[in-house]
């Protein structure tokens, strides 16, 4: 494929934007090369600034559960931006949205809306530290809860030991509150809460992990957790900024039947637009400002647009709850093809999924925390990304994220991917 387009308008955007995008991943850092501009998109496709067409298996990194340009999304925003864009004040689609919502999640009777998952997982973590009046957190490595300073940490050097910055910028008295866990290991867990007896305000996990590649909790893992949480007086977080609306139309809660403290959310509540939200019972809620102690605050919180989209969105997914059972198999379905491509030409791999969420890692151990993903061949991994490219098929340009399925997606579109798929792994031997 030709990207003469694309690589112009890197090279302009690197003049006056740091690394030339608005987010680190979109650099192809991890992959080599340049980027991919589009220009547009459709349904399940991507049109990109030289005219390529490609099938999208990141959709916006989630939100485009039902593909892009969704015409019920898409003249809800129409109509309300003729309205105007935003107000500053209280409007009754924030009161309609919050209603769906927490008829459609479990355990939650109130929600605040933000403007990013970044902001929702700050403000949860907010929350349970001023509820319970505790400050230390527990997060696991490889779980992404945003770019807030709580969250970039990384392991100390022993497992209860206080966890150390990874970005400059983040101050070793913010590092020394966030202790470091292993996904899928429940007895590390409780090594960590015995030795920070009391002081421990939250447990905040990606209960389906998106951020290492899917990686799906082990069996008893979350009930170990809110076990643990239970008797030892620990708010219980779940990040569904990914799974949220996608995995059920109660999020990873009513898939699992694991009952969390709080919820945070964005990706597909916003429907595409900027948008975040977290959510608790009404004596949790009950603590943030203003009606308790606890602030937070946003200008373009409940931005009328976001709430628009993100209130057709529900709507569908409320009314037509079979979209669910329809990505799953199709998901499915793609994973199947995938693994019997790349049997057929010996390529190492083990396939994690869970709903429409699913991710290749080229290794040949069971992948279950960040430290077995890690363990994969990231040089099969560019190749693969490179060679799925020039057949028009656009994954996420990094091996430690998930493919996002939409419904959009044909039998044909997955056919298509399988087919490029086994083309690749051709010339991965």
């Amino acid at each position: 494929m030709i990207y003469k387009r694309s690589s112009e308008l890197f090279a302009e955007a690197q003049k006056v934007i740091p690394g030339g995008v608005n987010s680190p991943v979109r650099a192809f850092n991890a992959v080599g090369g340049e980027p991919v501009f589009i220009q547009r998109a459709e349904g399940a496709y991507l049109y990109d600034e030289d005219g390529n067409k490609l099938i999208d298996y990141i959709n916006s990194w989630g939100p485009m559960i039902l593909g892009h340009a969704h015409k019920p999304v898409v003249d809800a925003v129409i109509e309300k931006a003729k309205k105007g864009t935003s107000f500053g004040t209280p409007t009754q689609i924030e009161t309609e949205i919050a209603q769906l919502a927490v008829k459609m999640v479990p355990n939650i009777d109130k929600i605040r809306f933000v403007n990013s998952g970044t902001e929702a997982c700050m403000s949860a973590v907010r929350l349970a530290r001023g509820y319970t009046g505790k400050e230390k957190i527990i997060k696991f490595a490889g779980c992404y809860h945003g770019h807030s300073d709580s969250f970039l940490i990384q392991a100390g050097s022993g497992a209860v030991t206080f966890g150390t910055p990874n970005s400059p910028g983040v101050t070793e008295g913010t590092a020394k509150d966030t202790l470091l866990a292993k996904y899928n290991d429940l007895e590390n867990v409780r090594e960590l809460i015995n030795a920070n007896k009391g002081e421990l305000a939250c447990i905040i996990l990606e209960p389906v992990a998106g951020n290492m590649g899917c990686i799906p909790p082990a069996e008893g893992f979350l009930e170990g957790l809110r076990k643990l949480c239970d008797e030892n007086e620990i708010l219980l977080i779940f990040d569904e900024v990914m799974t949220g609306f996608r995995l059920a139309p109660g999020g990873v809660q009513e898939r699992m039947g694991v009952k969390a403290d709080i919820v945070t959310f964005g990706k597909v509540i916003g429907g595409g637009l900027p948008v975040g939200a977290f959510a608790a019972n009404a004596e949790i809620m009950g603590h943030l400002a203003p009606e308790g102690p606890v602030y937070q605050a946003g200008t373009l919180s409940g931005n009328p647009l976001a709430m628009a989209a993100g209130l057709a969105m529900l709507k569908e997914l409320d009314s037509n709850r079979e979209i669910f059972n329809s990505i799953d198999e199709k998901t499915a379905y793609l994973h199947t093809g995938i693994a019997e491509a790349l049997r057929e030409n010996n390529i190492t791999h083990t396939i994690n999924r869970l709903g429409s969420m699913i991710s290749v890692h080229f290794n040949d151990t069971p992948v279950v925390d960040f430290e077995t993903a890690a363990m994969a061949n990231n040089d099969t991994f560019r190749k693969f990304f490179h060679g799925l490219l020039e057949n028009g098929i656009y994954i996420a340009p990094s091996a430690f994220e998930t493919w996002f399925i939409t419904e959009a997606l044909s039998y044909d579109d997955l056919d298509k991917t399988i087919a490029a798929v086994r083309k690749v792994a051709r010339d991965l031997k």
